[in-house]
């Protein structure tokens, strides 16, 4: 009986370590903070793609111009061709200075959502570190409670070879039917395995039971023991 307490003990302690609490809490938040980071990098990808668009044409155009303005310097062409070419150069100018208004406002709409996805990023990452450093402390401790129900289990294999097979049956059928253990003790005259008080009857009959005899409790059906 008592192994076997003991053994619901530590088996449930291993399961609700306040290490997995914590770890449940913060892999809530940190699931919120990853749905935000994806709304966020979401609503950055399109701005950021038409930004650098943007760039590369003004990097284009700029290109373009410098060619025309080098060609137009050292051209020996004749008044049509150097026409052509100054008319060429000033199309060019204006589409750059469009290129680069439309690059700097695409530029003011990048930078805060670049700013939001890297601040979702510096919350997450105390919670990443926390997390890792929570696992690593429940495998410690989980190995060692199971280390623990290694130990009480040998125990309790030993206590159970020293009853008789009819005791032990017995006791198991009942530790099968209402869970925990088959047996409990009186306690102030209520069982302590269901915590209901036994009738005065009962309580007289318990108190009378010759040694190696167990009478079992009204209410749960346990073996009620000395």
């Amino acid at each position: 009986m008592q192994a076997d307490r003991w053994i619901e003990r530590v088996a449930s302690q291993r399961e609700h370590l306040p290490e997995m609490t914590e770890l449940a809490a913060l892999e809530g938040n940190l699931r919120s903070l990853s749905k935000a980071l994806e709304e966020a990098k979401n609503a950055l990808s399109p701005v950021r793609s038409s930004y650098e668009t943007a760039e590369r044409e003004t990097s284009r155009l700029a290109k373009r111009g410098a060619e025309l303005e080098r060609t137009l310097a050292a051209s020996t062409a004749n008044v049509r061709e150097l026409t052509a070419l100054h008319a060429e150069l000033e199309h060019v100018r204006e589409l750059l200075a469009l290129a680069e208004d439309r690059e700097l406002e695409l530029l003011i709409e990048v930078e805060p959502l670049d700013e939001q996805v890297a601040a979702i990023k510096g919350q997450a990452q105390p919670g990443l570190v926390r997390r890792g450093e929570l696992q690593g402390i429940i495998a410690e401790l989980q190995a060692s409670l199971d280390e623990e129900l290694v130990a009480l289990r040998r125990g309790r294999d030993e206590a159970a070879g020293a009853l008789s097979s009819e005791l032990a049956a017995r006791y198991e059928g009942l530790k099968k039917r209402v869970g925990t253990s088959g047996a409990a003790q009186v306690d102030e005259g209520r069982c302590d395995g269901c915590r209901i008080a036994l009738s005065p009857l009962d309580l007289s009959r318990y108190k009378a039971q010759p040694a190696g005899e167990f009478m079992t409790c009204a209410e749960c059906g346990r073996l009620l023991v000395p």
